[in-house]
């Protein structure tokens, strides 16, 4: 039976949980490649939307109104320890509210990408599980909260480990996962891919 959103999400999820009991203190607060986070912030954004209902998210918007409510989130789940931090994500394994949100593909490609932040930040690669980076790679480009969009117009993707490819234009190839990350918003990604479009590309994100 094929794996539901929620289901890979919660796998996902699982997968980070176990790497993050791992890590050291100093890897914690080590930076991430979000920009002004640490690992142990990025973990903090991933699981600060579960407890909150309708109310919650209002006031948290209220606080700071859209990518400013994610530095709300983490704000407030600053005094967490990673052991704390590590045992609320391991008691949430699967989403709810706001991250359960289109079936669980809020909490499958926040939690991807921002897993890959963190590995990557630290130099400890992955191969994520071909079937829900197939999933994610799907989900991205038409997801207007992540501008991929507007990064990848005219260009024509392909990953050269799977069966993926989206748009047209001149080619931009490489693994999915740096795809994944490139088309996020990455720079650190772009080292990992090639073709005729990469230029174009790669002045994108670092514009």
């Amino acid at each position: 039976m094929t794996a539901t959103l929620m289901d890979m999400a919660g796998a996902e999820r699982a997968d980070l949980a176990e790497f993050l009991a791992t890590l050291t203190p100093q890897q914690w607060d080590a930076p991430s490649l979000c920009s002004g986070w640490t690992v142990k912030d990025v973990v903090a954004h991933v699981i600060s939307y579960e407890e909150l209902g309708a109310l919650g998210l209002l006031k948290r918007f209220a606080k700071g109104w859209l990518v400013r409510a994610n530095q709300v989130g983490v704000d407030e789940f600053a005094d967490l320890s990673p052991e704390q931090l590590l045992y609320f994500l391991r008691t949430h394994l699967q989403p709810r509210g706001l991250t359960a949100g289109f079936g669980g593909m809020i909490a499958l490609v926040d939690g991807t990408i921002h897993h890959q932040d963190i590995r990557r930040a630290l130099g400890r690669p992955r191969s994520v599980p071909v079937d829900r980076l197939e999933r994610v790679l799907g989900l991205v480009p038409g997801n207007p909260r992540l501008g991929a969009g507007r990064r990848i117009r005219g260009l024509r993707l392909r990953a050269t480990d799977l069966d993926w490819e989206h748009g047209h234009g001149p080619e931009v190839t490489g693994p999915g996962e740096a795809l994944l990350m490139a088309m996020s918003g990455r720079p650190a990604a772009l080292a990992d891919l090639d073709g005729p479009g990469l230029d174009t590309l790669a002045a994108r994100l670092t514009r």
